[in-house]
């Protein structure tokens, strides 16, 4: 296949574009950087920018289906201008590409396949969400994950299929949350956040991309969370990663009140809690390389 990826150069974008490659299909991707194009045979840049309204036509031409990455990185201070930054990354983006394939109706495009975020689920310990879950949460983030779902749900009036992966904690050693929680427990400053008791629903980065090809190849439509089966809780989390990298946790846990002062409203990353279940892609028949904690962090660290 043909396949158009926006957010080609991120942390799974540049992973998810190897794994493609690999498979035999052809690249075109999208990038703000008129610097970062370049023309392989199977690998194609194109130039846009959402925010202009910008973007050559030509990367639509023969394309199969589009994945959607594109999106301003919330691990950054939320102030009110970044607040829109984030919302409007991801929107803006999916609305310029909707557009442009409007405006060609003879495109042979079948399916979207966009990122997606579950900050949209309840947070719980106790109850496990699945896609199905109606209840949403009232947050910034949750009103960021709709508003992106809303603008990709909008292909469907062009007869195509849209998928959604609500993405989970995505642990890499290339960048993302983990080399953040990794650098203080080798420093031998780690300790559990808050209770430690919240859950973390998480997925290793190769299951990921696999997960976005499966999603691809079976030509999904809907949502799924793309989380591994078994979630686990931040104080878990943090003592795996510590027996790995063979250090000792001696501090006491963090106060949400100290991260609040350091991150200010992004220390809600931290401390929200999300137990959600990946029975609907498992039933599929998707299978996880690293479905437990353990063997995921040995394979990073």
């Amino acid at each position: 296949m043909k396949i158009l990826i926006t957010g080609a150069t991120g942390l799974i974008g540049s992973e998810l574009v190897k794994l493609l490659l690999a498979k035999g299909h052809s690249i075109h991707y999208l990038t703000t950087s008129k610097s970062k194009i370049e023309n392989q045979p199977n690998n194609q840049g194109f130039y846009w920018n959402p925010e202009e309204g910008k973007i050559d036509e030509n990367c639509i031409f023969g394309v199969d289906a589009i994945i959607h990455l594109a999106g301003a990185n919330i691990a950054k201070r939320w102030t009110n201008a970044y607040k829109q930054e984030v919302i409007e990354s991801r929107t803006l983006s999916a609305e310029l590409l909707f557009n442009l394939v409007k405006k060609h109706p003879n495109h042979q495009i079948k399916q979207i396949i966009s990122a997606s975020g579950t900050a949209i689920y309840p947070d719980g310990i106790d109850k496990v969400y699945d896609e199905s879950t109606k209840e949403t949460e009232d947050s910034f983030l949750s009103n960021v994950v709709k508003k992106w779902e809303a603008s990709v749900n909008v292909f469907q009036v062009l007869g195509i299929k849209v998928c959604k992966l609500r993405t989970g904690i995505v642990l890499s050693n290339k960048g993302g949350a983990l080399p953040e929680m990794v650098k203080p427990i080798q420093l031998g400053f780690g300790s559990a956040m808050g209770s430690g008791k919240q859950i973390q629903s998480w997925i290793h980065i190769n299951d990921l991309v696999a997960l976005y090809n499966f999603a691809l190849e079976k030509q999904l439509e809907g949502v799924f969370n793309a989380v591994t089966p078994n979630p686990i809780s931040n104080e878990v989390l943090t003592k795996t990663i510590a027996k790995s990298l063979k250090k000792s946790l001696w501090l006491p846990n963090t106060p949400e009140f100290v991260m609040k002062l350091i991150l200010g409203e992004m220390a809600y990353l931290l401390f929200s809690s999300k137990n959600l279940s990946a029975n609907k892609i498992l039933d599929l028949g998707f299978q996880f390389q690293f479905p437990d904690i353990d063997k995921a962090i040995s394979d990073l660290y």
